[in-house]
């Protein structure tokens, strides 16, 4: 298995992930309600932004199989987590809002099949609740 990601431990709860491909740098900082300072991404903020980006992607090969074009397409994602412990994601919802057209009813099935089946989602405890809203125009 190749290495694609490197991680270093800056102090502080905040790291910086580095894409190896591409040089692509992202930094996170632990939530302020759990000792962090929250001025970037918590590690489990990309694990919900992972989710809807996933989902868009396959979105947009499913659009390109139509010959459809949905540049502008966007996402807001909210997720909930446990109480409890251990503390861990217990829901992530998706809502994404499609841009200017005319879509069928089966192009919007396409559409919402595709946001369900991207790899992310499949990768996610079966036991997170995991809900896409797909807003049309």
């Amino acid at each position: 298995m190749a290495v694609s990601t490197t991680i270093k431990y800056l102090g502080e709860l905040r790291t910086e992930c580095t894409h190896l491909a591409s040089g692509s740098v992202i930094r996170t900082d632990a939530p302020v309600d759990n000792k962090g300072k929250g001025e970037m991404f918590s590690p489990t903020d990309l694990c919900a932004a992972a989710l809807a980006s996933c989902a868009m992607t396959i979105m947009g090969m499913f659009a390109e199989s139509q010959k459809l074009n949905v540049a502008g397409m966007a996402a807001e994602v909210s997720k909930t987590m446990s109480k409890e412990a251990p503390r861990r994601i217990v829901a992530i919802e998706v809502v994404i809002t499609m841009p200017a057209g005319e879509y069928t009813d089966r192009q919007k099935a396409g559409f919402e099949k595709a946001a369900s089946t991207c790899p992310v989602h499949h990768s996610l405890s079966e036991a997170m609740s995991q809900t896409f809203t797909i807003l049309w125009p």
